[in-house]
């Protein structure tokens, strides 16, 4: 569980950066930045890139690899409600 707040919008560059404010990742990271960047291909479809910026609360924690993972399934269901129009 986390809650979010959008930082910032790029419409120029196509990205959004958000910042996690509360939730279970905050007992766990000092700071965790999403930022979603996307790359239009030539075939009217675009490429979608995620990247963590985040800091551990001590160098016992976890990387966020359940959250990397959440997000490979986030995009595979936007995917998959986009080609269904």
């Amino acid at each position: 569980v986390a809650k979010e707040i959008v930082e910032h919008i790029d419409d120029v560059n196509l990205s959004i950066t958000f910042k996690v404010i509360e939730g279970d990742l905050t007992k766990e990271y000092k700071e965790l930045k999403i930022f979603v960047k996307a790359t239009p291909k030539s075939d009217n479809t675009s490429l979608i890139h995620w990247t963590l910026d985040y800091e551990k609360l001590d160098e016992d924690v976890a990387e966020p690899f359940s959250f990397m993972e959440f997000l490979v399934h986030l995009s595979k269901d936007i995917d998959l409600h986009n080609t269904k129009k």
